[in-house]
C-alpha cells in the first residue's frame, strides 16, 4: 500500500496511529537506503521538492529534474550505474575549447549541454524536437543557471519538413521518426525537422563541434549539413547503433565513408585514449564514436590517439 493509501485510511481511521507510524516508517527507509546507496555514484545529492525529483551530479554539479515515468535519462542510468558515459563527458571536455560553437542535435534532457556549458566558455545551440521532452530541458537548463546555452524546438534532416516522431515516455531517449521501441505505449507526435546547412547559414554560424545522437536518423542529419561540416570541419561525436540505423535502411560504416570521404578518421575512446576505428563491425561493442579531421585536429589526434 502506498504511502497516500496509508495516510486515507489513517484520516478514515481504518488503521490505529501506532499502526500507521509504523507502517509509514516502513515507507520512509527508502529515504536512508538512498543516501547509503548514493556514495558510490555520481549523485551526489536527491531533492524531493514539491512534486519533483531533482538530482545533483556529484563531478560537475549538474541539477536535473527527473521525469517520474523515464526509467533512462541520465540521473537515473547514473544511480544504476554509477556514472553516465564518463569517458566520453571526459573526452569532450578535452576537445572542446574555450570560444567555440558546440552544436548538440538531440539534446534530451541536456546532460552533454549542461556538461559542457558549466565547464566551458562557449556557445551551445541545442535542439530538441519532442515538446516534452524539450520543457524538462527547458526546466533543467534555468535551474543550473548557465547563460551560454540557446534551445531550439526543432531537429535536423536532410530536408526541412513535419514528421512523425515516435516517442517512448518511459524512454524518452529513444524517440525517432522511426518506430525504434515497437511497443504498445508508443505515442505518434508531429515535429519540425530542418537542414543543419540551412540553420547554419541563416545564424551565420560555425560549426566547431558537434554532438549527435538522434536514434538512428544521424546519416540523414549529416547529409542535411555536409557542407557546412565540409567548410567548417568541426569536431564530431556521434551515437551509431547498427540495431537503430537498420531502421533508416543503412549501415553506420555508411556515416564513417561519408567523414572519410572529406578527411575525417573515426575514433572510440578507451582509457582517455581516441582509439582509431576503420569500419564498425559485429565485434564493434561501442556505441559512441568520435570523428577528428586528420589536417584540422592533426595536433588533437597526435595528443589523445593511441598509436597503431
Amino acid at each position: 500500500m502506498g504511502m497516500k493509501a496509508l495516510k486515507a485510511d489513517f484520516n478514515n481511521k481504518l488503521i490505529s496511529k501506532p499502526d500507521f507510524i509504523v507502517r509509514m516508517h516502513d515507507c520512509h527507509k527508502v529515504l536512508f537506503e538512498y543516501a547509503d546507496f548514493i556514495r558510490n555514484t555520481d549523485i551526489q545529492k536527491i531533492e524531493v521538492v514539491d512534486g519533483q525529483v531533482v538530482t545533483t551530479s556529484r563531478e560537475h554539479g549538474i541539477k536535473m529534474v527527473c521525469d517520474p515515468t523515464d526509467r533512462r535519462i541520465a540521473p537515473i542510468e547514473t544511480l544504476n550505474f554509477g556514472h553516465y558515459e564518463k569517458e566520453e563527458c571526459d573526452m569532450i571536455l578535452r576537445l572542446v575549447k574555450d570560444g567555440q560553437n558546440i552544436f548538440d542535435i538531440g539534446g534530451n534532457f541536456g546532460w552533454y549541454s549542461l556538461v559542457i556549458a558549466k565547464k566551458k566558455k562557449v556557445n551551445l545551440f541545442t535542439f530538441e524536437p519532442v515538446p516534452r521532452t524539450y520543457g524538462y530541458l527547458q526546466q533543467n537548463v534555468a535551474l543550473n543557471g548557465v547563460d551560454n546555452i540557446e534551445l531550439f524546438n526543432f531537429g535536423f534532416s536532410d530536408q526541412a519538413q513535419e514528421l512523425k516522431f515516435f516517442y517512448y515516455p518511459e524512454e524518452s531517449g529513444n524517440a525517432s521518426i522511426a518506430n525504434l521501441s515497437g511497443t504498445e505505449g508508443v505515442q505518434s507526435i508531429v515535429c519540425q525537422v530542418r537542414r543543419l546547412d540551412d540553420f547554419v547559414q541563416e545564424h551565420d554560424a560555425r560549426l566547431d563541434f558537434i554532438k549527435c545522437d538522434v536514434e538512428g536518423a544521424e546519416l540523414l542529419v549529416f547529409k542535411g549539413g555536409l557542407q557546412s561540416i565540409s567548410r567548417d570541419k568541426p569536431v564530431i561525436f556521434a551515437e551509431l547503433l547498427r540495431k537503430w540505423s537498420a531502421k533508416f535502411n543503412y549501415h553506420p560504416n555508411e556515416v564513417v565513408e561519408l567523414f572519410r570521404g572529406i578527411g575525417y578518421r573515426c575514433f572510440t575512446v578507451h582509457e582517455e585514449k581516441l582509439v582509431p576505428l576503420t569500419a564498425i563491425d559485429e565485434q564493434t561493442v561501442e556505441t559512441n564514436f568520435f570523428f577528428l579531421h586528420g589536417e584540422k585536429h592533426k595536433t588533437e589526434i597526435e595528443a589523445l590517439a593511441v598509436a597503431l
